[in-house]
């Protein structure tokens, strides 16, 4: 109790077969006890323990007349809610999670006996699934039952169209994993709620991208009181088709430059600051990743042991092309649009980035791409940004979509697109455009 009056210290009481009122007033079998610990002490400590019993009782805690395992769990969760965030030494190359997790638990309130649903929103290889993984380490000793299913787009994909018995499979694996048991079979779709409805449970679904994979696995009413689910994805539009509301949506944020330099200097380094000499080729190499972690992790890898030669010969290829790890990443993302979608995101890539909306949607406005709705779905799967009404997009995703473009034919005029003046200037020279690329010569045109 000094430390409480004296440090601020938070005091969690704990009323173990025993009425606060006979601690407060010692009396009853605990005030029997109590007398037998004041044998040989002087009236100064006796009267100073009183006074921090009183005070104690006074403090709203938990009672042992409840059911002793719902009380231990209760517990341990309520004390996970209110302990500093301990780093674990498995993320200790994860620069500034720590603070987006802390952020995380605020939004889902341990302490609450609801059943919490949050979405963790953002761009691929932003770190959507470290600080899933980190909070899921955090908190998950305060469920009696949890889980976290990992990159459920790549392990449970859309086949033949049969999804029911893709949801009963699913459902199988979440089971299995939750009760610890092999290959759970799931008979009809009605089973899991079953199993679930009274147990205390935290799920994590990870990197959600359809629409099925929550409808029969997301439901509140599956879970026992004080049961959390925590999902992430690329794609917004889901998190608000299952009901969440803004402030159940956690938007994972770039790294700030300082940070960014230090993710990047962990993987090339070792540490969280370049080595002598390569500190202009460490900004240069965070820069060109738009301090995606991903870039940011996998670049770092890449140059990692190299001399400082070797570096600035990489240079040159890194500033023109995505590392394929980055780039599979990245594209995993745009082989999910439509082929409309598809386009608008090229033509964003390529030329739009940083133009006003409406600007963008007069240029395109005769075509048949039904803009307004695709640059809401790009935006929704973290491909764009719309800021102060402006279209933005991270310049690995400009690059991949540019790459995209330079892929579709060795000559110019077969492209899509023509995006470079010297490329435009050769082929009228020798008349060999097509159409569509003439198209997009004329674009060019209007936004020089």
């Amino acid at each position: 109790m000094k430390c409480r009056e004296d440090d601020q210290k938070r005091v969690i009481t704990v009323f173990y077969e025993v009425d606060p009122s006979d601690v407060r007033k010692q009396i009853g079998d605990f005030g029997k006890a109590f007398e037998k610990t004041c044998v040989e002490k002087t009236e100064e400590v006796i009267h100073e323990w009183r006074r921090a019993l009183k005070e104690v009782a006074g403090i709203a805690g938990y009672a042992s007349s409840n059911c002793e395992a719902d009380l231990i769990n209760e517990l341990a969760t309520n004390i996970m809610g209110v302990l500093p965030l301990t780093p674990s030494n498995d993320f200790d190359d994860f620069v500034g999670i720590e603070d987006r997790v802390m952020e995380m638990k605020t939004m889902l309130n341990l302490q609450t006996k609801e059943v919490k649903v949050i979405g963790i929103w953002g761009t691929a290889g932003i770190g959507k699934t470290t600080a899933a993984r980190v909070l899921y380490n955090q908190i998950s000793p305060g469920f009696s039952f949890s889980t976290f299913l990992e990159n459920i787009k790549g392990c449970f994909e859309r086949s033949c169209g049969n999804d029911h018995q893709l949801k009963l499979r699913f459902q199988g694996k979440l089971l299995s994993q939750i009760f610890n048991q092999k290959d759970i079979v799931v008979g009809h779709l009605g089973w899991a709620p079953q199993k679930l409805s009274d147990k205390k449970v935290l799920v994590v679904l990870d990197e959600v991208d359809s629409w099925w994979q929550l409808e029969e696995m997301a439901k509140r009413a599956w879970f026992g009181p004080g049961s959390m689910v925590i999902i992430t994805t690329e794609d917004r539009k889901l998190l608000k088709a299952l009901g969440l509301e803004a402030n159940q949506i956690y938007e994972m944020k770039l790294p700030t430059g300082y940070e960014a330099r230090q993710i990047f200097c962990l993987s090339a380094f070792g540490q969280k600051f370049p080595n002598n000499g390569f500190e202009h080729l460490a900004w240069e190499v965070t820069w060109l990743t738009g301090n995606l972690p991903l870039g940011l992790r996998v670049m770092g890898s890449y140059l990692r042991g190299l001399s400082k030669d070797e570096w600035k010969d990489a240079l040159p290829s890194l500033r023109s092309s995505l590392h394929g790890e980055i780039e599979s990443t990245l594209k995993l993302s745009y082989n999910v649009l439509s082929d409309k979608e598809k386009t608008l995101f090229l033509h964003i890539a390529c030329f739009f980035v940083g133009l006003e909306v409406d600007q963008v949607k007069s240029i395109l406005e005769k075509g048949d791409l039904n803009v307004n709705h695709g640059l809401q779905t790009l935006a929704y799967r973290s491909l764009i940004s719309i800021e102060s009404r402006y279209v933005r997009m991270h310049s690995l995703l400009v690059q991949m979509g540019k790459e995209i473009v330079y892929g579709q034919s060795a000559e110019p005029g077969k492209r899509q697109f023509l995006t470079k003046a010297t490329e435009i200037s050769e082929i009228f020279e020798v008349n060999t455009v097509s159409s569509s690329s003439f198209l997009t010569s004329r674009l060019l045109f209007l936004l020089s």
